[in-house]
């Protein structure tokens, strides 16, 4: 069986904590939907980071009682707003709000909805294109 400390007790809600903040509505929002038609979505950056140590300190008989434990716990949360995906008439664009993108990885999820937006059109073209070549035959 597991001893049980305040060190872990402290982590263990610590823990518990972080997995409040990290919930898919802090990073993707709740939609935000506008009178004529447009919707918003927020969409953030949760970076975290965590630190904890403890040392019980004393004899051997004293390291027993838990008054002879020092520890403590650290957690910081930062939460970025990055961009608004704009929904309006079934097309989708993102609204960057943060710095531009630094890499590659930020700018291929920046044209994701623009690319999607483009494919759906081909495809919507491709089949009323093969729709109209059937009713001729």
């Amino acid at each position: 069986m597991e001893k049980k400390n305040p060190l872990s007790d402290m982590l263990q809600e610590s823990m518990a904590k972080v997995r409040e903040l990290a919930d898919t509505n802090t990073i993707v929002g709740q939609p935000i939907s506008t009178a004529d038609g447009v919707t918003l979505i927020p969409i953030s950056r949760v970076s975290m980071g965590m630190g904890g140590g403890g040392a019980a300190f004393g004899n051997k008989k004293e390291l027993a009682s838990e008054q002879n434990l020092g520890a403590g716990v650290g957690v910081g949360v930062k939460i970025e707003p990055v961009a608004f995906l704009i929904v309006k008439d079934g097309a989708t664009r993102v609204m960057p709000v943060a710095a531009p993108p630094l890499n590659t990885v930020d700018r291929l999820v920046e044209m994701v909805p623009g690319v999607v937006d483009q494919v759906s059109g081909l495809v919507a073209n491709f089949k009323k294109k093969t729709e109209e070549e059937e009713e001729v035959c």
